[in-house]
């Protein structure tokens, strides 16, 4: 099934995505490094990388463009609901210290790299960090062709080789199961708002 409707697709419960609990390689990151300041989290879903986030003392937030995932993430996790917003990246205002990504940029369509490149930077304070899950590799079913939308680690490279730069990249050994070396875990600073 190609996902275009993200909101028909939580109300159908075709969420293949969703694996109930937060990106095993950002936890892993985050038992060894420290995130400070406001984090934002896009395409959060129903939240659980956010409330990850949150169970660290870290003041993170979670927008999905779908309504459905955010009344869920509410109601998954209620006594941080204030920190859900129903709004789409590409027109989302705000300034933070951190982007955590996850299963944002591999939904949408490779010719809207750039434009997701441009809306990270946009929102990132001077020397913020994009800290990213990227699917190299995911597993596709013959004439599959995504979303999701695996990204080559060429091709993220240069997708972020003006106005980032590269701190971290690994691929990591936590994964869903199904995901193990299909992931790379790549931490950014934005060196330019002129991405």
């Amino acid at each position: 099934m190609n996902v275009t409707n993200w909101d028909q697709a939580y109300q159908e419960n075709f969420t293949p995505w969703d694996k109930g609990l937060p990106a095993p390689p950002l936890v892993e990151w985050l038992a060894g490094n420290k995130l400070a300041g406001r984090v934002l989290v896009p395409g959060c879903g129903v939240g659980h990388d956010v409330a990850h986030l949150v169970s660290r003392g870290i003041d993170a937030h979670g927008l999905d463009i779908a309504p459905t995932a955010v009344e869920r993430a509410k109601e998954h996790y209620p006594q941080m609901a204030e920190r859900f917003v129903c709004a789409d990246l590409f027109t989302f205002r705000g300034q933070y210290d951190a982007i955590v990504e996850h299963t944002c940029l591999c939904a949408l369509p490779p010719e809207w790299r750039v434009k997701y490149r441009d809306a990270v930077a946009s929102l990132l304070k001077p020397g913020g960090l994009l800290v990213g899950v990227f699917f190299i590799n995911p597993e596709m079913d013959p004439g599959e062709t995504g979303p999701p939308f695996g990204i080559s680690m060429d091709e993220l490279t240069t997708l972020f080789a003006d106005g980032f730069q590269v701190i971290e990249s690994h691929v990591p050994t936590a994964a869903y199961p199904g995901r193990e070396g299909r992931e790379c875990f790549r931490v950014l600073r934005l060196t330019s708002s002129e991405a």
